[in-house]
C-alpha cells in the first residue's frame, strides 16, 4: 500500500471517531436545576399541596376555636375579680331566708363576653355548701353589676351554722362561690367556663364594741318581770345585715347567773345598731354583789346569746352563732340604785 493510501484510511478513522462521538454526545439526557425539578413536581402534583394546605389551616382553626379559645376564656374568667357590697338576709326560717345581694365584677380582659344565667353554691371556705342561688346573665363589661334578690333554701343547716358562727366570730372570712356556665363571645362558639372564686370578706369580729349605753333599774318590775331597761350598742363592720328576731342574752357575774335580756326585732345592719333593751335581772342577787364584792358599784358583767326567735321559729344557726360569743361590760349599779333613790352602805 503506498503512503497516499495510508494516510486517507486514518483520516477517514479519525472522522467516524468524531463523528461517533458527537452522536453519543447528542443522544446523552442534560441534568435539570432544582428550582426546575421543583417546577415540574407542583405542575403536577399541585392539587395534593392545596389539600394539605387547606387541611392544616383548617386544623389551627379547629384548635384556636375549640382549644384556644376555651382555654382563653376560662383563664380570662378566672383572672376577673367578684366584689359584694351588700347582703341582706331577711325573712329567716329555719329552712330558708330572703338573699339580697349587690355585687359588682371587675373584668380588666380586652374581651368583654356575655355569661349565661347559672346556679352557684355559696360555702364558707373548706365546708361543704350551705345553700345554691342563681346567678343572673350578665354582660362581663370592665365593671358589671350582679344583684340577686331571691329566697334561698339552706340546703345543710350545719355548713350554714359553721358561716353564721365564723361570720359573726372572726375579723376576715372567705366564702367559695363555685358553678358553671355558658360564655359567649364575638362569632366563637359558645363555651362552658367554671365560675369558682374564693372572696375575703369582712366579719363582724365578735361584736368587738359591744355596750350597753344606758340603763335604769325599776323599782316595780313590769307585768312580764322586766326590772332593768336600757339601750345596747351593737357595731357590725361587715357588709351584712341580718334580721334575727327576738334576740335573748344571759348576764352572768363571775360566772353566776343573774337574769338575762332581751331585744326585741333586731336587725343588725352594717354601722353602729342601737337598740332598746329589757332585762329581768336577780336584783337581791346583784345587791349582794356589789355590798360585797364590787363596793364601788361597778358591776362586771358577761353576756351570752342563747335565743333567737323570728315570728315563733327558733333559728339555731343564730342561736348558735350567738353562744359561742362573750360581750363583757361594766355596769354602774350603785350610780343607777342612786338614781331611783336607794343608797347602798
Amino acid at each position: 500500500m503506498s503512503q497516499a493510501e495510508v494516510s486517507s484510511t486514518t483520516d477517514h478513522s479519525s472522522m467516524e471517531k468524531r463523528n461517533s462521538t458527537h452522536v453519543e454526545e447528542a443522544g446523552m439526557p442534560q441534568r435539570r436545576t432544582f428550582g426546575q425539578k421543583l417546577k415540574a413536581h407542583l405542575k403536577k402534583w399541585w392539587w395534593l399541596h392545596a389539600i394539605i394546605f387547606i387541611a392544616l389551616l383548617l386544623l389551627i382553626i379547629l384548635l384556636l376555636v375549640y382549644v384556644g379559645f376555651p382555654r382563653i376564656a376560662q383563664s380570662e374568667i378566672n383572672n376577673s375579680t367578684l366584689n359584694i357590697t351588700s347582703v341582706d338576709i331577711s325573712n329567716p326560717t329555719e329552712t330558708s331566708f330572703v338573699l339580697a345581694q349587690d355585687s359588682f365584677i371587675i373584668n380588666d380582659s380586652a374581651y368583654h363576653p356575655q355569661l349565661d344565667a347559672f346556679n352557684a353554691s355559696l360555702a364558707l371556705q373548706g365546708e361543704a355548701p350551705y345553700a345554691y342561688v342563681t346567678i343572673p346573665a350578665l354582660h362581663a363589661t370592665a365593671t358589671a353589676e350582679s344583684d340577686l334578690q331571691q329566697t334561698v333554701q339552706i340546703t345543710n343547716l350545719t355548713a350554714f351554722t359553721a358561716f353564721t358562727t365564723a361570720l359573726l366570730g372572726n375579723d376576715m372570712v372567705n366564702m367559695e362561690v363555685h358553678g358553671s356556665t355558658g360564655l359567649h363571645e364575638m362569632a366563637f362558639p359558645a363555651t362552658t367556663v367554671d365560675y369558682d372564686k374564693i372572696m375575703p370578706l369582712t366579719g363582724m369580729s365578735s361584736l368587738s364594741g359591744f355596750n350597753v349605753t344606758s340603763f335604769q333599774i325599776l323599782l316595780i318590775p313590769l307585768a312580764n318581770g322586766t326590772n332593768m331597761v336600757g339601750d345596747v350598742l351593737i357595731p357590725n363592720p361587715s357588709v351584712f345585715t341580718f334580721a334575727m328576731g327576738n334576740v335573748t342574752m344571759n348576764l352572768f357575774v363571775a360566772g353566776a347567773y343573774i337574769g338575762n335580756s332581751t331585744i326585741d326585732n333586731l336587725v343588725i345592719a352594717p354601722g353602729n345598731n342601737t337598740y332598746p333593751m329589757s332585762s329581768i335581772t336577780n336584783q337581791t342577787a346583784v345587791i349582794l354583789a356589789i355590798t360585797e364584792t364590787y363596793k364601788d358599784g361597778m358591776l362586771p358583767v358577761d353576756i351570752v346569746g342563747s335565743s333567737s326567735v323570728y315570728d315563733g321559729v327558733h333559728l339555731t344557726y343564730y342561736e348558735k352563732a350567738l353562744s359561742s360569743l362573750t360581750q363583757h361590760v361594766t355596769l354602774n349599779v350603785g350610780a343607777a340604785l342612786k338614781a331611783i333613790g336607794v343608797t347602798i352602805p
